[in-house]
């Protein structure tokens, strides 16, 4: 199982290092070279649908700056695309605004940017997440949340003081918070678990 990882900017290490605790090999996405060279081989797995990867994480970071270095990389139509066709995607944070109407668009949801304030507005909490359960630990940095979801096919998962902080669209799953920052690993678990179904 191999799972590319978005990181033109923000926390895509960490992300990183979840993987390699749950045994994932990952590849890291700089430019549209490390992209085009996935198609040169396989998806490990029958999951898989972008070239030689079975799944897609889109980092936290700053969603402005990663949307223009995905459209000056020339890195915006291939990815939208192949999780347009069903690649399994894990949007957190920025991600979960790229995956977002007016961005990618691959994600049926309309997100406030920095709904939670600046660096001062940063707060951790632990919620319910549907399909993972109780007790999920969440960290929001300058989070967004899901303002409003806009179609029948994309389910919140988690809410928080009544923001929808989580949800689901098909192979796609976006979450406000960090999961990366945290110990929990059934969040990534999830996006395995779809990769395998």
């Amino acid at each position: 199982m191999r799972v590319a990882v978005l990181a033109l900017q923000g926390a895509f290490i960490e992300h990183e290092q979840v993987l390699q605790k749950l045994g994932v090999e990952t590849v890291e996405i700089r430019q549209l070279k490390d992209w085009e060279s996935l198609a040169a081989f396989p998806a490990p797995t029958r999951g898989g649908g972008g070239g030689g990867v079975d799944a897609l994480i889109l980092p936290g970071g700053e969603s402005t700056v990663q949307m223009r270095l995905l459209k000056e990389l020339g890195l915006f139509e291939p990815i939208r695309q192949v999780i347009a066709d069903g690649l399994p995607v894990l949007g957190t944070c920025a991600g979960m605004i790229l995956l977002s109407d007016g961005y990618l668009g691959t994600m049926h949801i309309r997100v406030r940017r920095n709904a939670y304030g600046r660096q001062l507005g940063s707060f951790h909490t632990t919620g319910t997440v549907d399909g993972i359960g109780t007790d999920v630990p969440m960290t929001f940095i300058r989070a967004p949340y899901i303002e409003e979801v806009l179609a029948d096919d994309c389910t919140p998962i988690a809410t928080v003081d009544g923001h929808i902080v989580a949800a689901r669209q098909g192979r796609q799953i976006a979450t406000a918070f960090h999961p990366e920052l945290d110990d929990d690993l059934r969040l990534h678990q999830l996006l395995i678990d779809m990769i395998k179904q």
